[in-house]
Parts: structure tokens; sequence; C-alpha cells
């Protein structure tokens, strides 16, 4: 259904993104990649995305490299530029869906997208609502307590990275900040989401996050 483009970054570089469109005037969503890269899988939910009626970005914000072994996955992550991703690659994606769009576009991502869509929630403008599936990102570099959108998140219970008493700690931090997260929590593993990964997939959790996500987005991207 999609295709790779180009769209322009605020520095007037460029970023490769696969684009799954809707048609013109619909709203649009930015989806961020796993540790893993862009890959077939997250391409996939973008089509998921564009099928339900949003026109869906996901950038490629490891420029083509893309892997299956945890180790390297984690080497990728770790040279990953994240304000750059996030100020110059998530931004440029929401800029240019916000030209295809109804003007609304929100942000979501998985595990490392995760925590990149907490913080575009946090420093990039123009987006008008955020989820997060499992992941949170550093306070330092994207402090909840400064969200000022629609925030969901959806997070597993059984996590030993983005651990059950992490989430406690962002819930915190975002109400006591009088911002009213709309917060779920499943008897699931990381990555439960995710159907290429047959270890730790739940249909039934990730059937249940897909149908709250498209509640939250069509209340806040009509």
């Amino acid at each position: 259904m999609g295709q790779m483009i180009e769209f322009n970054r605020p520095d007037a570089s460029t970023c490769r993104g696969y684009l799954a469109s809707a048609g013109k005037d619909r709203p649009g969503v930015v989806v961020i990649q796993e540790w893993w890269g862009l890959n077939d899988q997250i391409c996939g939910i973008a089509d998921r995305f564009a099928r339900a009626g949003y026109n869906a970005l996901a950038p490629d914000l490891f420029q083509g490299r893309v892997t299956q072994e945890p180790d390297e996955a984690s080497h990728l992550m770790n040279g990953l530029d994240f304000p750059g991703a996030t100020h110059q690659d998530i931004r440029g994606a929401v800029e240019h869906l916000a030209g295809l769009s109804n003007g609304k576009v929100a942000v979501m991502g998985f595990c490392m997208g995760g925590a990149l869509s907490i913080a575009a929630a946090v420093h990039v403008p123009g987006i008008s609502a955020a989820v997060c599936l499992y992941g949170i990102p550093p306070q330092e570099f994207a402090d909840p307590a400064n969200i000022r959108i629609p925030f969901q998140g959806h997070f597993a219970n059984s996590d030993d990275w983005c651990t059950p008493a992490a989430v406690d700690a962002l819930e915190a931090a975002m109400r006591g900040s009088g911002n009213a997260p709309e917060l779920y929590r499943y008897e699931a593993d990381h990555a439960f989401f995710n159907e290429r990964r047959s270890d730790v997939y739940n249909a039934d959790c990730a059937n249940q996050a897909w149908e709250r996500m498209q509640a939250f987005l069509a209340k806040h991207l009509a």
C-alpha cells in the first residue's frame, strides 16, 4: 500500500520514510520504529493505519539499516542521535504529514519508538496527540511532566526494561503536572504488540491496545 519517500527536515536536509496514504485531508500518524530499524513489520503498521483512515509516515531513523539480532539492534539504538531524531526526523515527519492532512497529526511508537513518542510530545510543536507502547526516555532528555497534549500509553506488566515502577513514575510525573494520561497495563511481555515475535506476541492484548488506540485517535484527530 505504501512507498518509500524523502521528506524535508527542519535543517533543510532530507530523511527517508515509508508513507502509507489514506487520502487527501485525512489526519496523520507518525509511526516510530523499534530498535530493529524500519522493517516490514513497522511498514505494516503504517499500512494498517492507512486502512483505518490515517496518512501514516514511518521515518527511517537508522538510514536503511535493519537487523534481527539484539546485539546489533542495541548497537544501532545506542548510536542514534536521539535529539536529532526528535527535533529533525520526527519533526520533519510531523510537518510533512500536516501538509497532507487535515492539520491534525499524532505520533506513536514502540519500544525505542515509544520513548521517542514521549520525547516528541515534549519537544515537537504541532502534534495533536501521542501514543506510546512500552518505551520511556531518560527524564533529563524528555520530562513527561512537560507533556501538554493528550497522551495514551500501553505497557506490559512483565517488562524488565520499561518496568512497572518506571510506568508508575511516568504516571506520577504527568498527573503531578496536571495532565490526565490514558495509561493501560497488560498481563504481557515487552513487545507484546509485535506479531512477528512469536515469543512475546499476545494477540488479545495487541487487539485491545489497537482498539483503544483507534478510539483515542478518533477523538483527538477529528
